[in-house]
């Protein structure tokens, strides 16, 4: 009797654990396509997305008076905005392609259309700025009637800004941003080392 029972326990927990494993591989499934259901917009969502409202963050990236690093951030900020709109829109047409042909589709379609033309413009804008800055990252400062070289701008942004960009050229890019900051560290070495206590300089009586 005790064998029986000992064996019937060992094959309830066999069947048991093929059960969890089989509900296991079913929950996953499950979960899966939850997922992908969940992460595919709606046409009412896409009807609501829209690339037409970046004026007033183009012309704060584009104003000349304010500080290189602000500006540059915010056109890191407007060209992720909208790249990730563009790709929703992508997305979203590419797993439910009925999305444009039901009624009311043209103008997602069109909005879509927009955003992928206002991601192009300003990845041109953008681009263009980001290598004017590499081109020229250091300028002159006077202090103490010398001239100084000094960062342009945060050269960490400028980083962030060719890694968002993701040019062909990006590595060489990065190497010149390096260069530079190698050279304004060089630079402001002499101003930091300390004086010598009673050592006499070269010439001096």
């Amino acid at each position: 009797m005790r064998r029986l029972s000992a064996a019937a326990s060992v094959f309830l927990l066999s069947a048991g654990c093929l059960t969890r494993e089989i509900s296991s591989d079913e929950r996953l499934d499950r979960e899966t396509a939850n997922l992908a259901v969940k992460d595919t917009p709606e046409a009412s969502d896409l009807e609501k997305l829209t690339c037409l409202n970046t004026d007033e963050d183009l012309l704060r990236a584009r104003n000349v008076n304010r500080p290189e690093t602000d500006r540059l951030m915010d056109y890191i900020t407007l060209f992720s905005s909208l790249r990730k709109r563009t790709h929703t829109f992508e997305e979203a047409m590419l797993r439910n392609p009925d999305l444009q042909y039901r009624e009311g589709a043209a103008a997602i379609v069109a909005a879509k259309d927009t955003c992928i033309q206002q991601t192009e413009d300003v990845k041109v804008e953008f681009e263009t700025y980001m290598r004017e800055l590499v081109d020229v990252p250091t300028v002159q400062e006077i202090k103490g009637g010398n001239a100084v070289t000094i960062a342009r701008l945060d050269f960490n942004t400028l980083r962030q800004a060719i890694e968002t960009l993701a040019p062909d050229d990006k590595d060489q890019l990065l190497n010149r941003v390096a260069n530079a900051e190698k050279k304004i560290t060089a630079a402001k070495a002499p101003e930091e080392e300390p004086a010598t206590g009673g050592g006499k300089r070269k010439g001096s009586k």
